[in-house]
């Protein structure tokens, strides 16, 4: 069943090339909903066991696959706002069938991701992924896209060569017979070699978390794609940095990560309010969420390198559910520019025409600033409160992002979707067919986990305790 889970959307993917034009919608979406159904589905039982076969034995590399609780809770999310981008994606862009079949190739490369456990596998999906990210900036983005695609592309690229220098050292220097996550750990790399390792690893690890100074590709990579947002939701959903570090870094380089703890966390916290105050100053709404989104990732950092278990957990919610408000800001910002021609902050006046998008969109910004009873407010609270049991001064500066945020947040808002329409303004429409549900799962599940986070937080802690515990 996981295999099916994995790979059902890069089958699907690969069958829209040969797909008459008027099904590519219905097979997409099809595809999208079988694999957030398959996902359900090993939820409901339990998860997946770990699945282990040799795939290339002359260089000890295996297909290590399984799903635990957060590699299942990361994958279901990812399922969800898959079929929620292929659902507006079929609406929003003319002839959408390319656009369709890199977001589903996309989707397979993220599940490998989390569902990898064997090192070169996680290489491999690591790398697919990338693949149709930047075909989506290539194809679809706007006029500067090629300098924002460079600037993505190598950042990532140089990441991915330093990662797989530490992939070969820490099987070569630690004498393990495979690849695979459980020989490593069983043959750990000790000393100065680990703390050089941990930072090839760590480099690739902070472009997609991503962390400061490693963060300049977003705003452009956001700014200069589609406008509808679509391909943000799969970026946002790319920002696996920090599964990286919990699965693989923290496992291999216990001793690297402990030491390097106190400069990690204040490089985290100084991205989360330094992202913070950069959003503010932002006049587009894309760059504004890249920057929001950043700080977010300030947050998640703080925490996963905290090594403390409240943080810890608190770092794979906000993880997470981030993804899914995140994303779906991303998706109004789209239907915005799509009523109004701009992705402007300054628009004014969009709420007395458009009450209904104005409100969800307020609803899912309360979710990102973390307002109690949503979503955010469970991670980012969690995080703080196990970096303060570490270095407190840190969790204060961190903390001052929380505040940041809903100065930016509301002031851009207000300057959008309050105030008054210019004159000679376009007449705005509210929400429409499928766009009710594009924005109205994303907040339900935003509302539903912001009450009642037991069923999330039942996936997560067991293995952060086995984390911390020495377990793979």
């Amino acid at each position: 069943m996981i295999h099916f889970f994995i790979f059902l959307p890069m089958l699907a993917s690969l069958l829209l090339l040969a797909t008459p034009v008027r099904w590519r919608e219905e097979v997409a979406g099809f595809a999208a909903a079988a694999t957030l159904g398959l996902g359900l589905y090993i939820w409901l039982g339990g998860g997946a066991a770990l699945v282990s076969v040799p795939w290339i034995q002359a260089l000890g590399v295996t297909y290590s696959v399984a799903l635990d609780g957060v590699s299942l809770l990361l994958g279901l999310v990812t399922a969800l706002m898959t079929f929620v981008a292929i659902i507006y994606t079929a609406r929003r862009i003319p002839n959408p069938g390319t656009m369709l079949s890199l977001i589903l190739a996309m989707e397979t490369g993220l599940l490998g991701i989390y569902a990898a456990r064997d090192f070169v596998l996680f290489y491999v999906f690591f790398e697919d992924a990338l693949i149709p990210a930047l075909l989506m900036l290539a194809i679809y983005g706007k006029t500067h896209r090629m300098a924002a695609l460079i600037k993505f592309g190598a950042y990532t690229l140089l990441g991915s060569m330093l990662m797989l220098v530490s992939i070969i050292g820490v099987k070569a220097l630690g004498g393990s017979p495979t690849f695979a996550l459980a020989d490593l750990a069983a043959h750990p790399v000790t000393g100065a070699a680990q703390t050089w390792l941990y930072l090839g690893f760590l480099a690739a690890m902070a472009v997609k978390l991503p962390l400061f100074p490693l963060h300049a590709w977003l705003p452009d990579f956001h700014e200069q794609n589609h406008d509808s947002g679509v391909a943000d939701v799969m970026g946002t959903l790319y920002k696996v940095g920090a599964y990286g570090l919990f699965r693989f870094g923290m496992t291999l380089f216990p001793d690297a990560s402990l030491e390097l703890r106190p400069v990690l966390m204040s490089l985290a916290a100084f991205t989360a309010i330094y992202a913070a105050w950069i959003a503010f100053r932002q006049p587009d709404w894309k760059r504004l969420l890249a920057y929001a989104g950043l700080s977010h990732m300030g947050l998640v950092a703080l925490g996963i390198f905290s090594l403390e278990p409240t943080a810890m957990t608190g770092a794979i919610y906000l993880l997470a559910f981030q993804n899914v408000y995140t994303g779906a800001l991303f998706l109004a910002a789209g239907m915005l520019q799509e009523r109004v021609g701009s992705l402007s902050t300054r628009v004014g006046g969009v709420m007395t025409q458009a009450p209904v998008l104005a409100g969800v969109t307020m609803s899912l910004w309360f979710a990102s600033i973390a307002v109690p009873g949503l979503a955010g407010f469970i991670g980012e609270f969690s995080v703080l409160l196990g970096a303060y049991q570490i270095y407190p001064w840190l969790a204060f500066i961190a903390g001052l992002s929380t505040i940041a945020a809903a100065i930016y947040a509301l002031s851009a808002y207000q300057t959008t979707y309050w105030q008054v329409r210019p004159s000679g303004g376009v007449k705005v429409f509210d929400l429409q067919h499928t766009e009710w549900l594009v924005l109205g799962v994303p907040l339900a599940v935003c509302v539903v986990f912001g009450v009642y986070s037991a069923p999330a937080l039942g996936l997560i802690q067991p293995v952060v305790r086995a984390l911390l515990g020495g377990g793979a």
